[in-house]
């Protein structure tokens, strides 16, 4: 494997485990018993499915402006990739970057709408991971 291949596999291994952080984090909130946050669960979902979109731009070269708009990180993705055609629906989780972390822009969160978030979430890694498989990324088994 050629250098710059090595340090382009590198960096979306590294965009990838943050993005599974943010998921896990999701994931284990949802475990609360009382008092659970649906708001941040929503944020850590959102925030693993921008890290996901970002990790495939990053294999395929691509420059993109540091966002938490889900519909233009799409945008940049389809244009390589057809799938992501298919996961229009992430779209609904960009509010949650802005409005779920700070006061006065929050708006009360559900946890049917936390679900829903972590079930995008899961989704989009999986037609990502599946991308950057068949491109040749070797990922580790997860």
């Amino acid at each position: 494997m050629k250098k710059r291949e090595k340090e382009l596999r590198q960096k979306v291994l590294q965009w990838l485990v943050y993005a599974d952080e943010d998921l896990q984090l999701a994931r284990h909130g949802l475990t609360l018993k009382s008092n659970c946050p649906y708001r941040l669960i929503t944020y850590h979902a959102q925030q693993c499915v921008e890290k996901h979109l970002k990790a495939y731009l990053v294999h395929q070269s691509i420059d993109f402006p540091y966002t938490h708009n889900i519909a233009r990180l799409l945008e940049l993705c389809a244009e390589h990739a057809p799938w992501a055609e298919n996961l229009t629906d992430a779209e609904e989780l960009t509010p949650f970057a802005i409005t779920a972390r700070y006061p006065g822009e929050d708006e009360e969160v559900s946890r049917a709408e936390a679900t829903r978030a972590i079930e995008i979430a899961e989704r989009v890694r999986k037609v990502v991971r599946a991308a950057l498989a068949d491109a040749g990324i070797n990922l580790p088994n997860q």
